[in-house]
């Protein structure tokens, strides 16, 4: 389930605040939102596939962790982003 190079690198280049900037939970939370997507879809068609479940899980807390520190630091980054990836319907 892991994502190809070509769209990892699109996503970094796409929520970087700079040429080398691979860390930032902008960038981080886009990359486990597309990886969340492709897991669900996954599990759509495979519902006993419990590993994968759990796999997911882990990722959305992950993602929500990462959320929440751009909530308590940086509110307007957090808007953008949740607005951007389309989160918080």
């Amino acid at each position: 389930m892991a994502l190809a190079v070509e769209r990892k690198a699109q996503l970094i280049s796409e929520y970087r605040h700079h040429e080398k900037d691979t860390g930032s939970p902008e960038v981080q939370i886009a990359i486990l939102t597309e990886r969340i997507n492709g897991l669900t879809e996954h599990l759509k068609s495979h519902k006993k596939d419990q590993s994968s479940r759990r796999g997911l899980l882990k990722m959305v807390g992950r993602r929500a962790r990462l959320l929440n520190y751009l909530t308590a630091n940086d509110r307007e980054r957090y808007l953008n982003v949740i607005r951007r990836l389309g989160l918080r319907k």
